[in-house]
């Protein structure tokens, strides 16, 4: 082999190995910074790349991975997350707890992540938590517990503006766990219980107070409506009994006109009404301790009261004024004006007559 064959496999070789190194391939939503002759020199995109041999490299960048740190050749422009362990910070009102936190963060400018910080993973780590101490140290422990939103954003704001000269966009900042100590977890736990029994006692007196509302307004309804049944079964007895009466007086008069028109169709003489007369006063004296004094006898005791006024009249001196009739005396009087008159007889024509 002479020495032209043997340079020329070099050169084959050497430029086999050159256009292997300057071909370079970038995946996508990943991009490739590259220095030449140790500066920045472009960024390249996603796709076939082509590098000049030992004139053109790429920047290595450390990214964190979980709990490790990795250097790679390509600067990823996804979304990424890091979490953190848990730190331990003081409350406003001196309670030490442990807060463990969560970012989203995005790279936007690779060439100013590369070469504005050193190591962002670390910066990133270290800033977030020397801010989260600062936010949780302005606020007492019942704020931290109930305002992780306030939290959250207070501290996306601050991250974000202080990477941005970094290159970075932090999207989110998530509290992941907040651990208060054991003595404030079990007092927590008796106010919890406590605040528990409060409701449940405010509940059952609640649930009293309405079933005896209901029960007070059933029974008021019910009052009312048997007032009201109470009033409408009166009004319709009374309705009844008026209606009664009103018959009963209505056919009282009924038959009290039809025997005042029987007694005048059938001309009536006196001795028949006297006949109809002593009747009825044996239909009214049946039955025990009823005594009934006919009109005659009442005449007739007036006029013995009449006889007994003129005895005394007769026995005692004239008076000087004429004395005043009582009312037996004008009965005897009235009854002997009726004797001392006889009563017309209604009777029939005579044939006489007639013809």
């Amino acid at each position: 082999m002479t020495f032209l064959t043997l340079l020329l496999i070099l050169l084959a070789v050497g430029a086999s190995i050159a256009i292997v190194t300057g071909l370079r391939t970038v995946p996508q939503a990943k991009v490739m910074v590259v220095e030449r002759l140790g500066k920045f020199h472009h960024v390249a995109h996603s796709g076939l790349n082509i590098l000049i041999p030992f004139v053109d490299s790429p920047r290595a960048i450390e990214m964190r991975t979980g709990n490790r740190y990795l250097r790679s050749n390509t600067v990823d422009l996804r979304e990424q997350v890091m979490g953190f362990d848990t730190v331990q910070v003081i409350t406003h009102d001196n309670v030490t707890m442990e807060v463990g936190s969560v970012i989203y963060y995005q790279i936007i400018d690779p060439a100013k992540t590369l070469y504005q910080v050193e190591n962002l993973a670390l910066a990133i780590e270290q800033l977030t938590m020397t801010n989260l101490r600062n936010i949780m140290g302005g606020l007492t422990l019942d704020q931290t517990l109930t305002s992780r939103e306030t939290v959250n954003t207070k501290l996306r704001m601050v991250l974000d503006e202080a990477t941005e000269k970094w290159g970075v966009k932090v999207t989110r900042v998530e509290l992941r766990e907040i651990e208060p100590p054991q003595a404030i977890k079990d007092a927590m736990a008796k106010q919890m219980t406590a605040e528990r029994e409060r409701r449940a006692e405010v509940t059952k007196a609640e649930g009293d107070k309405a079933a005896a509302i209901l029960q007070a307004e059933g029974e008021k309804i019910s009052r009312i409506l048997r007032a009201e049944a109470e009033r409408d079964a009166e009004v319709a007895r009374a309705e009844g009994h008026k209606r009664a009466v009103v018959l009963e007086a209505e056919a009282k008069a009924e038959a009290t006109r039809l025997v005042f028109e029987a007694v005048h169709a059938g001309r009536a003489t006196p001795e028949i009404l006297a006949l109809r007369y002593l009747e009825t006063l044996q239909e009214l004296g049946k039955g025990d301790n009823k005594v009934f004094v006919p009109y005659e006898a009442s005449a007739a005791l007036g006029s013995v009261g009449m006889l007994k006024e003129l005895f005394a009249k007769e026995a005692s001196p004239a008076p000087a004024s004429k004395p005043t009739p009582s009312a037996s005396s004008l009965s005897a009087q009235a009854l002997a004006r009726s004797v001392a008159q006889p009563q017309p007889v209604r009777r029939g024509p005579s044939p006489t007559q007639d013809e």
